[in-house]
Parts: C-alpha cells; sequence; structure tokens
C-alpha cells in the first residue's frame, strides 16, 4: 500500500509538465486555506490531506485539464458519512473496475498524482529491541506520476460537496517487494491523455494504460523515523541515513 508520500513540485512546474489548462479557486470543498494546503512542498503527506492532482472535466468548451487539490481517501459517493475516506486512500488494480467503491470513479474520473516518492515501513530491530525503519521509494529519474481515481460525494441533497481520490496499487517488483508487497501504480507521460480522457470508459483500456515499474526503475533509501509522526515536516524527511 501507500500510506504516505511526498510532494514538493512548485504547481507553476506542475502546470508546464501537464499542459494544464486550469488552476481553479476550487473544486468543492477546496477553498483558499485548502489551495494553501495542496500548492506548498510537502513531505510528509497523510491520508485526509489535500494532494495536487491532474484531472479532466468534460465543459460546453470540451475537455479542460485541470491542477487541484483533492482530499486523500476516497468516499463513495453512495456512502452515509465521509468517514470511510480515510481507510480508502488505495484500490487495488486487480479489482478497481469490479469493487462498488472505485467502479465507477474508475470508469470515467481518473486523475494523475504527482509524487517525488513515497513512503513504506519494514520490521528492524536495533540493540535488542524492534521497531519500523522507514524506507522512502523514488524514481531512479524524474517525477512519479501515480495513477488515482477520484469521486464527489455529498452530505444530503444540499450539503456540501466533497472531492476525494485513492492512489491505485498492484504488486511490489521483486526488489521493492521485500519491504511491502505493495506499490502504487504509474502512468507514463504517453499515456496521460488517454488516462484522463473520460469518454475512455472501458476498464481493460484503461488498465493498459498504467505504468507497473519494472525492478531497478525505482530507488528505496532508508530515512529518519522521524517521518513516523504525521506532524513533521520538511526537506530532510526524505534524506536517506545509515542503518545500524
Amino acid at each position: 500500500m501507500c500510506g504516505r508520500y511526498a510532494a514538493s513540485t512548485h504547481p507553476d512546474k506542475l502546470i508546464e509538465i501537464f499542459e494544464v489548462d486550469e488552476v481553479p479557486d476550487a473544486l468543492p470543498a477546496v477553498g483558499p486555506e485548502g489551495l494553501a494546503q495542496w500548492s506548498r512542498p510537502r513531505w510528509n503527506i497523510a491520508p485526509t490531506d489535500l494532494v495536487p492532482a491532474v484531472l479532466e472535466r468534460t465543459r460546453e468548451q470540451g475537455d479542460i485539464r485541470l491542477l487541484t487539490g483533492l482530499r486523500w481517501g476516497l468516499v463513495p459517493s453512495w456512502s452515509k458519512t465521509p468517514n470511510a475516506g480515510a481507510r480508502m486512500i488505495n484500490a487495488r488494480l486487480e479489482t478497481v473496475d469490479v469493487k462498488p467503491a472505485f467502479r465507477k470513479a474508475f470508469a470515467s474520473r481518473r486523475c494523475l498524482l504527482p509524487a517525488d516518492g513515497y513512503y513504506e515501513w519494514q520490521a528492524a530491530s536495533r540493540q535488542g529491541r524492534s521497531y519500523k525503519q522507514p524506507y522512502f521509494i523514488l524514481p531512479a529519474r524524474g517525477l512519479m506520476v501515480m495513477a488515482g481515481v477520484y469521486e464527489f460525494w455529498r452530505a444530503g441533497s444540499s450539503g456540501d460537496w466533497l472531492v476525494t481520490c485513492a492512489i491505485i496499487t498492484t504488486q511490489a517488483a521483486d526488489d521493492l517487494g521485500a519491504i511491502h508487497d505493495r506499490m502504487p501504480v504509474q502512468v507514463s507521460r504517453e499515456n496521460w491523455d488517454a488516462w484522463l480522457d473520460p469518454a475512455c470508459t472501458a476498464a481493460s483500456a484503461a488498465k493498459a494504460l498504467v505504468h507497473i515499474p519494472e525492478p531497478g526503475e525505482m530507488l528505496a533509501r532508508p530515512v529518519s523515523t522521524k517521518v513516523n509522526q504525521v506532524g513533521n515536516d520538511g526537506p530532510e524527511l526524505v534524506s536517506p541515513v545509515e542503518l545500524e
């Protein structure tokens, strides 16, 4: 799974990379305070945080590509409360097109979630005491572009809207599987347009667009246990440390 990650690329750079048409002041439930949260560099993003996302919405003039913030942790449109979002941070590639919580979103509400990399933890021991050693897993080259889905949820017929997302994951490559058996699915640049296209509704076609990194494409390095505390943030969290 992916339960914590880093995203520090400036919005202006993301606009250029993804050829974004518009950065809205707000999608539902993402106001000025939300903009300040998702648009600043962060190295310890946790579930329920607002995260930068690229998506496309159909309007009268055609499909518009947006860069905006989504709350991490998908809340299905039929959910009675938004509480499920804290648990639904990941969707399995193997079942994303059939699970009730994700299948409608996978059909027409796919997004790209840019990241520097993500964290996983491995059981370790030091001086006879067990602990969880965090690792930062990042691409050997370039930006990590995770495959995601997003959904709209509303509290009743007249309540506020909430827009949430989940990261799609799959079986980890052999070299990363030693740390954790799951990893985020990615989308290569040549498939961004098709992945974001709301008209691409066939599950088989959408699944064919994802990229599962081969062994060696991703690097894993041990980092400080400071990342364990969600209140800690800063580039030092992704700096490698030496293990005893």
